[in-house]
């Protein structure tokens, strides 16, 4: 590794990423990272038990169960959603240690997103609900049964060419009897009133999508004082300018808040923007493109009982892309919301290129179902498939920071790639604890006191005439002796399998024929029997049956 002081910082700071999580681990530490480094090291794995096969993984099969299970485990049914919140907070200051402070923006960029986990063949498991599954036969409605996800993620700074890396800071299951909307300001309420956080008293600016324009979404935010939200806007919405009184005349009654209608459909509503600021995009393709940007300050949403809006006015931002024949390059505007207490801070390019960060969320749902197997864990119990999503937020965290130590492996097509561009996620699954250490203690297997005891044999087990029996759990002293034909048995596919057999077209053998001595050529032989046979007999029969000549 070249000696470079951002690498060694960087290798630092994953080496105490590492072992501080090791020590926030309640139980099964060693099996937890060592799960851990399988995930992040098989970008190709179909099944979560199938990490087990990964040789960083240094147990057996079932410790992946057993891992998983006791990674947050309640004390009580009446604590587990207390104990799950606290664990959590634990898990976003332990990540929110390691980010990055802004060095080209004036402030932090978070993100909300709902990933659908679809589980429509797991009968068993409580509180499913209906979820988003795109659909591509048209016609058909995009849902199924499972659980939804809301991910709260910082979107660090980044070049034109740089990878989509996303860092989740806290994740949450969407209940039956929640809204994604209440429990990502939750989330976020939670994140930027920690004081812990390195960001709770900066400015941050938070981005979401069309769903959390809702009041039930602005309206638990909006009184933040150091966060401005940016969230899309659907068009059929009917906004309000702020009502002018005459100071000539005093109304009685109710004082009046909403004034003229905004209808984001009729244009004819809208009146001279209030700011405009052209700017240009240059596309991963080499395409230029124009946006419009217009801006009407100062606008107000109707609230509802317990969440009035009409205290949290808003700026409204109307995007329009062009290519260089000056036509729209979409169909429809894209209008934006930016809400908060700071909004006059951020400028409407900076409100526009924070939003388009958001599409990074999206790449890393789709990276986390192919590459970390974030959909693939099939449980009936609720807490262990939590669990996992845990270990998958790990996995990303992990793979974020040794986004810088490892060596690019680019496919041949790849070649011409800027030199950023050539990792993405996908591709930073190479490190492993041989390149920066594990704080896991030395793996020993174990065997119980007094288990069953094995002797060697075709398969790991004495046979007895085509049926397989363990010896009993006290391993055999001198006086048990192993019967001879079991022996000549081992000897004969032992030699049977020699590199001189398998040149002459020695195949491998499957468990019927092992246990039943079956010929190939003459199925409907009877069995061949090694009970009572001399070594040269059994090897005379053997070689018979598999061809070949002694």
């Amino acid at each position: 590794m070249p000696n470079d002081p951002h690498t060694t910082a960087g290798l630092a700071q994953l080496r105490q990423f590492r072992q501080e999580l090791y020590q926030l681990c309640p139980a099964r530490r060693d099996a937890v990272l060592d799960l851990l480094d399988a995930l992040c090291s098989s970008p190709h794995a179909r099944s979560v038990v199938e990490l087990s096969l990964n040789a960083l993984f240094r147990h057996e099969y079932s410790s992946v169960y057993a891992a998983i299970a006791n990674l947050c485990q309640a004390s009580s049914p009446e604590q587990a959603v207390a104990e799950r919140h606290a664990w959590d907070q634990r898990l976003a200051r332990l990540i929110g240690r390691y980010l990055p402070a802004p060095q080209q923006r004036p402030f932090w960029l978070l993100g909300t997103d709902v990933v659908p986990v679809p589980r429509p063949y797991a009968p068993t498991l409580g509180d499913k609900t209906y979820v988003y599954q795109p659909n591509a036969v048209a016609g058909n409605k995009p849902v199924t049964i499972g659980h939804a996800y809301s991910l709260t993620s910082c979107l660090p700074e980044k070049a034109a060419a740089d990878p989509p890396w996303v860092i989740p800071l806290v994740l949450r299951r969407v209940t039956s009897t929640e809204k994604a909307t209440v429990v990502g300001a939750e989330q976020l309420r939670a994140l930027v009133t920690d004081e812990q956080q390195p960001f709770h008293q900066d400015l941050c600016v938070h981005v979401a999508d069309s769903a959390y324009s809702a009041v039930e979404f602005l309206g638990r935010v909006g009184t933040l004082s150091n966060l401005i939200s940016v969230t899309r806007s659907p068009e059929n919405r009917v906004c309000y300018r702020q009502f002018v009184a005459d100071s000539a005349t005093t109304p009685a009654g109710h004082p009046r808040w909403y004034g003229d209608r905004f209808a984001l459909k009729d244009s004819a509503t809208w009146g001279a923007p209030d700011e405009t600021a052209p700017t240009q995009i240059l596309t991963r393709h080499g395409h230029q493109y124009t946006v419009e940007l217009q801006g009407w300050r100062n606008l107000l949403m109707r609230g509802k009982r317990g969440l009035p809006m009409h205290q949290h006015p808003f700026t409204l931002i109307r995007a329009v892309i062009r290519d260089q024949r000056g036509q729209p390059v979409f169909k429809r505007a894209l209008w934006l919301v930016v809400l908060g207490e700071q909004r006059d801070v951020l400028s409407l390019v900076d409100a526009w290129a924070a939003y388009r960060q958001r599409y990074d969320l999206e790449h890393f749902f789709r990276f986390g179902k192919q590459r970390l197997l974030l959909a693939a864990y099939q449980t009936p119990v609720v807490e262990h498939e939590e669990n996992w999503l845990y270990l998958v937020q790990l996995a990303a965290v992990q793979l974020w920071l040794a986004r810088d130590l490892v060596e690019a492996q680019l496919y041949p097509w790849e070649r011409y790639l800027p030199p950023r561009a050539r990792r993405p996620p996908a591709r930073c699954s190479g490190a492993g604890p041989a390149l920066f250490g594990t704080p896991c203690v030395g793996h020993r297997p174990r065997r119980p006191n007094g288990g069953v005891k094995r002797l060697a044999g075709p398969l790991g087990r004495d046979w007895y005439g085509g049926r397989a029996k363990k010896w009993s759990k006290r391993p055999p002293g001198p006086a048990a002796k192993r019967p001879s034909y079991a022996n000549h048995w081992s000897r004969c596919i032992s030699y049977c399998f020699q590199p001189s057999a398998r040149r002459s077209g020695v195949t491998r053998l499957s468990k019927v024929q092992y246990l039943q001595a079956k010929p190939v050529s003459h199925p409907h032989e009877p069995h061949f029997s090694f009970m009572n046979q001399t070594l040269e007999d059994t090897e005379r029969i053997v070689l018979a049956v598999f061809g070949l000549q002694s």
